[in-house]
Formats: C-alpha cells, structure tokens, sequence
C-alpha cells in the first residue's frame, strides 16, 4: 500500500494528515476553515486517494496560515506515499467543467515543483473564504509533492464553481499521475531515477 501519515506542527498551525494513494475517495476532514474541508472533501472523492486531515490553526488572524500549511501537508504526504515512483503513469491531465465553469490541471510527476496558475484575475470571498487561498493552497501542494502542474480557470463567474472545478481538476488529474501502470516495471524517466 503507498500510504504516508505526515504531522507537522508551528506556532501558527497543527496538521496530522494521512493518505492512502490506492484508496477509494474514503475521507475524514477536520479543519476550522469550512471551505477548505469541502475542498478537500472533494479532492479525495475525485481523486480517489483516501485522506484524514485534522488540523487546527490561527484563524482569528486569518484563513492564510491553515490554508498554505495544509496544501503544504498534503503534498508532503503524496510525495512520501509515492516513494520511488516506480511503475506510475507520471503524468495526468484533465479538463473539469462546474456549470460554468471550466478548468484544466496538467500534472507531471517530475521531481521539479512548478506551478503555473491562472485564476482569471477574479478575486473575492466564498462566504467568508477568500478565493485567492486556492492558489496559496495549490502552491503549497506543490511545491512540497515535487510535480510540476499547470492549473488554469478557462472560465466561470460563480468563485464556488471556479474552485470547485480547479480542484476537481487536480484531483483526476493526480488520480492519473499517481496510478500505477501494468505495463511500467521502471522509473517513468530516461534517466532511471525521478
């Protein structure tokens, strides 16, 4: 099984999160920030990596710190989980529609954290969720899972479904990456090693 269980504590946030890459979308989630658990509710469901999150942070000065830290997490534990990387397909892609809404996530498993991001310039909140921490979410993720990843909003309006659809993007994008392939005994790279 290619599981991790990260725990990473500062005097701005505590997180413990566990993921399971050959799971079944199974969750538990437990952050004060009620946007980010439907985020990551649903990055387990279309991803179908099973994930625990419990995480507690400074959020009387802002939603920024638990945000970052948990995408931080995250990509700690999928990197982990992944080990050698022996036998995935490597890369991943998707095009996710949410009403109106449109978004594409190409992920490669590269051992180089990249991201490029593009959310329309659109800023405001989702309740009381500030819609420019999806990106301080997603960078976070990457830069700590190693992937190189292009995330864009191709369209939308509504913030929620322009949100939605970049993480369920990255989710089917990441189920491809991550999976293993029958036919791949090596390391998905001319130079043996990723």
């Amino acid at each position: 099984m290619r599981t991790a269980t990260v725990k990473r504590e500062t005097k701005e946030t505590q997180i413990e999160l566990s993921v399971n890459l050959d799971g079944t979308g199974k969750y538990s989630v437990d952050t004060p920030v009620g946007f980010l658990n439907h985020m990551l509710e649903t990055f387990s469901k279309h991803s179908l990596i099973d994930l625990e999150v419990m995480a507690s942070g400074d959020v009387h000065v802002s939603h920024h710190h638990t945000v970052e830290d948990v995408g931080i997490v995250l990509g700690m534990a999928v990197k982990e989980a992944l080990g050698d990387k022996k036998g995935i397909r490597r890369f991943g892609s998707a095009i996710i529609p949410m009403d109106e809404a449109l978004a594409l996530c190409s992920i490669d498993i590269s051992g180089r954290p990249l991201l490029f991001y593009e959310d329309m310039g659109l800023r405001g909140k989702i309740t009381n969720f500030d819609f420019e921490l999806m990106e301080e979410l997603f960078k976070g993720f990457t830069l700590y899972s190693g992937m190189t990843i292009h995330l864009k909003a191709l369209a939308g309006k509504n913030l929620h479904h322009i949100a939605e659809s970049l993480m369920k993007a990255l989710a089917v994008a990441l189920r491809q990456a991550v999976e293993i392939d029958p036919r791949r005994k090596d390391t998905p790279s001319t130079k043996g090693t990723i």
